[in-house]
């Protein structure tokens, strides 16, 4: 199983703006795409439309450290756990997302991969804003 760090530099801000932005499930909508509509509460749990279908994310309790992993649950009960982390860093902030290849195809991989630097991207533009 492959891994892939991708990671966006957010200048001009700080890495706990950017934090409490992307750790607000109101905000999931404008910068994370696959998690992109629906976005409702059941107790610590997100339950989301997806363009799978109905997934639901668990989040990390807030924390200092920037921590932002979240398990989402796939309509067919697979859990994906997605490694992703605010930094410090001497421009700004820095968010890093974990990609792992599972049992996609390089294709598949890639597409992903792809989809998470959109997804940065928006989030970069989102807290800019």
């Amino acid at each position: 199983m492959h891994s892939r760090h991708m990671s966006i530099v957010i200048p001009d801000t700080t890495a706990d703006a950017v934090y409490a932005f992307a750790a607000d499930p109101d905000n999931l909508p404008q910068w994370a795409a696959g998690l992109a509509s629906g976005v409702r509460r059941v107790g610590d749990t997100l339950v989301v439309d997806s363009p799978m279908g109905e997934v639901t994310v668990r989040f990390e309790p807030t924390n200092r450290y920037g921590i932002l992993d979240h398990d989402v649950t796939l309509p067919d009960g697979t859990v994906v756990a997605n490694p992703l982390r605010v930094l410090a860093h001497p421009e700004g902030a820095e968010v890093i997302f974990t990609v792992r290849q599972r049992d996609m195809t390089d294709e598949q991989f890639e597409a992903d991969c792809a989809a998470v630097e959109r997804d940065l991207a928006a989030l970069a533009a989102a807290v800019t804003v």
